[in-house]
């Protein structure tokens, strides 16, 4: 796939940035250099320092969005930008702007929906051993619960469809949202792929707005709500099982000293593992309600991404002549279609 096909496509390129005035100008110009054609947009979270203004001066669009938090950002990018690709990255200068067209050129050309550029190497050193620990954790946490669909999902460096961007609902408020990425993906079951990247090092001076505990805790409990959402019969039957088992040990020595005996001396106790037995139920049946609630939304959801046309680059890849030809510009009727294909039997 030539360069010059993807400068035909429109291109977006969404920087969320929060205090990086010393890396962002070069970060713009990067992705200038690597794609020519494409927007630029910088969305400035509420930075103190000249961050608007070199971001501005390196020829990006600049878009202030003042909630505090990255899910913000990248709720506001997607409903505000049109476009056929949406590229994101970070800006502080740790992922490459030269590999952006090889991100791209993978989602058309797999027919994706995203393509994640998974940090080579991130789970050994993530610049903190606590982050590299956490990635490590939480990465082999997702596959367990959610399913083998990604190897890194806290890479900020993704390409999206146009389907993607208008199907996804972004409901996180920080930097969990890259978690909220990869359910969205694997709860609809969407086309996507991994492309190994390198990943580099922020430049003296600057420094990760990540804090170990805080933003772990937050992303833990995005796991526990997500899963809630998605999977509500795993979630509630762990909790049936765990409140079943509590309800069975405060059980078990009035049981045992009633069979003994003849007699239930502990009262208390045995009506609280009653109650304790009865929620398990009661939680184990929501649990099923609710996972017909939840498939009857991941349905709808379904339906709606459905309904979003593909963009010109994703018709232009793959499908039949007529679409391609759409994509080129020649609209093709399906009756002419219909007429090609029997003037063409006739004549053989």
């Amino acid at each position: 796939m030539s360069d010059g096909l993807l400068n035909d496509l429109e291109i977006a390129v969404l920087l969320p940035c929060f205090n990086e005035a010393q890396t962002i100008g070069a970060v713009v110009a990067g992705f200038r250099e690597a794609l020519p054609g494409a927007r630029i947009y910088v969305y400035d979270n509420n930075s103190s320092d000249q961050t608007a203004l070199k971001a501005a001066l390196a020829g990006a669009t600049v878009v202030r969005e003042s909630r505090q938090g990255k899910g913000h950002v990248v709720r506001r990018m997607f409903s505000d930008i049109e476009a056929d690709i949406y590229l994101m990255a970070d800006g502080d200068g740790t992922y490459s702007p030269a590999d952006a067209p090889d991100l791209i050129r993978t989602l058309l050309t797999e027919r994706c929906d995203m393509v994640v550029g998974t940090r080579r190497e991130v789970t050994v050193d993530a610049g903190r051993r606590g982050h590299a620990f956490g990635n490590s954790i939480f990465n082999r946490l997702y596959r367990f619960i959610f399913g083998p669909d990604f190897t890194d999902i806290f890479s900020g460096y993704r390409a999206f469809s146009r389907r993607f961007a208008r199907s996804f609902p972004a409901v996180s408020g920080g930097f969990e949202i890259e978690t909220e990425m990869s359910v969205h993906a694997s709860v609809l079951r969407l086309p996507v792929a991994e492309l190994m990247l390198d990943y580099g090092r922020r430049p003296e001076g600057s420094e990760s707005k990540l804090s170990t505990f805080k933003d772990g805790g937050k992303i833990l409990w995005m796991f526990a709500m997500l899963m809630k959402e998605t999977r509500p019969f795993a979630f509630f039957s762990c909790l049936s099982l765990m409140m079943m088992a509590m309800s069975l040990m405060l059980m078990a020595p009035v049981l045992s000293e009633y069979f003994h005996t003849g007699l239930v001396t502990r009262m208390p106790t045995w009506v609280l593992s009653m109650a304790m037995m009865m929620m398990a139920l009661v939680i184990f049946s929501s649990g099923i309600i609710l996972d017909s609630v939840a498939r009857g939304r991941a349905e709808q959801k379904r339906i709606h991404y459905m309904s979003i046309p593909a963009a010109r680059g994703e018709r232009r890849f793959g499908g039949t002549p007529a679409a391609r030809a759409t994509a080129d510009g020649n609209e093709v009727s399906p009756v002419t279609t219909s007429a090609a294909r029997k003037a063409s039997k006739k004549a053989a």
